[in-house]
């Protein structure tokens, strides 16, 4: 029987599930983000996007990472959702606060981002609550 991965055991509380929107365009925003995990240290495990602007993007990082990650996510321009800023903060606290060296316990995000070319910015399919936001050039 193979040794298992503790790791790999540990990790299961932090496999969140998040959503965000982004005005940039998919293809770049995939490369974008891979780069940016991937210099976080993190891993992609996979990645894609659709043809309505749809990007799925998952991935796993040490926890000791996770303001790193966060604020990538952020800096890249990606509006979270409530739920995923939640998720993140409550991820970044246990870690920093955590009595035990859970540093190498391992986190995983799989991220939904529905993405606005300009020509739907155009096609005012954008939702208004992202231009209210500053969201949208």
């Amino acid at each position: 029987m193979p040794d298992l991965d503790t790791r790999q055991v540990t990790s299961a509380p932090w496999a969140m599930e998040m959503k965000a929107v982004s005005v940039e365009d998919p293809g770049r925003l995939i490369q974008a983000l891979s780069g940016a995990i991937v210099g976080c240290g993190g891993w992609v495990l996979s990645r894609g996007a659709t043809e309505s602007g749809m990007v799925n993007i998952f991935f796993e990082f040490e926890r000791q990472k996770c303001v790193d990650i966060y604020g990538e996510l952020i800096g890249m321009g990606l509006v979270l959702s409530q739920s995923g800023h939640i998720l993140l903060t409550e991820l970044c606290q246990c870690t920093l606060n955590q009595p035990r060296d859970c540093s190498k316990d391992l986190a995983s995000i799989d991220l939904e981002v529905q993405t606005y070319s300009v020509e739907m910015r155009e096609d005012s399919r954008v939702p208004k609550a992202l231009e209210k936001r500053g969201a949208v050039r």
